[in-house]
């Protein structure tokens, strides 16, 4: 048997953070959905049953939390820090896709959320 691919996620992680251009999101905050993606080689793990082999679910979400808290206007620069985090702690890590939602954001529409994607990848494999 052969992997095609293989991939690590994280989904719907929820953060109260402060992200944003308006005055008021620097006081307040305000609530977040993150969910990430890595495509990362699990051929060894398969065989193994071993942690070292794979990424940490835990620590990808340290590498998250630890970028979320940082305040950022922009959530596209939340996402690429994010990405960068897991790249640099994983370098075998192939590929990042990163999905950042503000929930109820403040622009006076009525809906879910508002927020980015990124789709990244390491320049090094």
């Amino acid at each position: 048997m052969k992997i095609q691919s293989s991939y690590i996620f994280l989904r719907n992680l929820r953060f109260h953070a402060f992200h944003g251009m308006l005055p008021q999101e620097c006081i307040t905050g305000n609530d977040y959905l993150v969910n990430v993606r890595i495509k990362f080689p699990l051929s060894e793990v398969f065989q193994t049953d071993c942690i070292a082999d794979t990424i940490s679910y835990a620590d990808a979400y340290e590498c998250i939390r630890r970028e979320m808290e940082k305040p950022s206007q922009l959530l596209e620069h939340v996402a690429g820090r994010i990405g960068r985090c897991l790249i640099d702690s994983y370098p075998e890590v192939e590929e990042v896709d990163i999905e950042i939602m503000k929930i109820n954001p403040p622009m006076g529409a009525d809906c879910d959320g508002a927020g980015v994607e990124l789709h990244l990848t390491n320049g090094k494999n």
